[in-house]
C-alpha cells in the first residue's frame, strides 16, 4: 500500500498510510521555525481534533504552537523529541514525526495540500 502524503498551512507533513496518519514538520515548517530547540509533546493526548495544539516548539526564530490539521485517537507520540528535540530539524520522516492518529475523518485529510509550498 502506497503512503500519500499532504501538507498543512502551518507547516505540518501528514503521511496517510492505510488507516494510519503520521504528521510531523515539514521543510517549509523547519523554514518558518528555525532551528528547533525545545519541544512540548503532550503525550497524555489521547484524542486530538483539528486546531488542537499538537506540539509547543520552541525556534531559533519562533515560540509556537503547531496546531494539528486532523482529527482522530493518538496511537503514539514521537517520545524522542522530549529528550532530542532537534530531530525536528532532521529531513528524514521517521525522524521529524510528532504524533500518529487513526480514525480520522478522509474529508479533513483531503482538505490538505499536495504541495508543500503553500
Amino acid at each position: 500500500m502506497a503512503v500519500e502524503v499532504k501538507y498543512s498551512s502551518n507547516g505540518l507533513w501528514v503521511a496517510k498510510n492505510g488507516e494510519h496518519y503520521r504528521i510531523g514538520l515539514s521543510e517549509k515548517g523547519q523554514d518558518d521555525l528555525g532551528e528547533v530547540m525545545f519541544a512540548d509533546v503532550p503525550k497524555e493526548i489521547k484524542t486530538m481534533k483539528a486546531g488542537d495544539s499538537l506540539l509547543g516548539v520552541e525556534g531559533a526564530k519562533a515560540v509556537t504552537e503547531l496546531e494539528s490539521p486532523l482529527s482522530g485517537e493518538v496511537v503514539q507520540f514521537n517520545e524522542e523529541l522530549l529528550n532530542s528535540p532537534e530531530g525536528l530539524n532532521s529531513e528524514d520522516q521517521q525522524s521529524n514525526w510528532i504524533v500518529e492518529l487513526t480514525n480520522v475523518d478522509i474529508s479533513e485529510f483531503e482538505k490538505l495540500e499536495n504541495d508543500i509550498q503553500l
